[in-house]
């Protein structure tokens, strides 16, 4: 009954599952800097997923394993960026836990112009299949926004095409 309860209490406050990814180019560094925020249980979830470890505590884990690690080795097999076409080389630059959720953050350097970034997000889409990715992304222009999710898992920003 009170696990019931307890169940009942967590699905109202956290009823949806949605991640957001914002991509901004920095002019003066010439790189695209991006933070994602992710809820911690759904990022525990799918870390235990790609590692099949059912007990997993993201927060807490084991056999010499850090939460940077195990985040930024989730993040590099579910979070993609191409920038005109060709893969880019995405550095982790960390984490913070925030309330609920963690923070990423990352870098794409040496970026001195662009056409188009084409994103690859499909991110804890292999545990709920309405998971909701959306993706924001400024570059010299307004924001441009794309929802990812199990179905459509990129989309490509166009720039400078007028």
């Amino acid at each position: 009954m009170i696990l019931s309860l307890f169940y009942s209490f967590y699905l109202f406050l956290h009823p949806i599952h949605i991640s957001v990814t914002e991509i901004n180019y920095n002019e003066k560094s010439k790189s695209l800097q991006i933070t994602s925020r992710i809820f911690v249980d759904e990022m525990e979830l799918g870390v235990r997923a790609q590692r099949r470890e059912s007990e997993l505590d993201i927060l807490n884990p084991k056999n010499g394993l850090t939460t940077k690690q195990l985040i930024n080795n989730y993040l590099s097999a579910h979070f993609k960026v191409k920038v005109d076409g060709k893969p880019a080389k995405i550095n982790f630059l960390g984490f913070e836990k925030e309330d609920i959720s963690f923070m990423s953050y990352l870098e794409i350097e040496n970026v001195k112009k662009l056409k188009t970034i084409e994103v690859f997000n499909d991110i804890i889409t292999e545990i709920h299949d309405d998971q909701s990715n959306l993706v924001h992304v400024t570059y010299k222009s307004p924001i441009k926004s794309a929802r990812l999710s199990r179905e459509i898992t990129s989309e490509i920003f166009t720039f400078g095409t007028k």
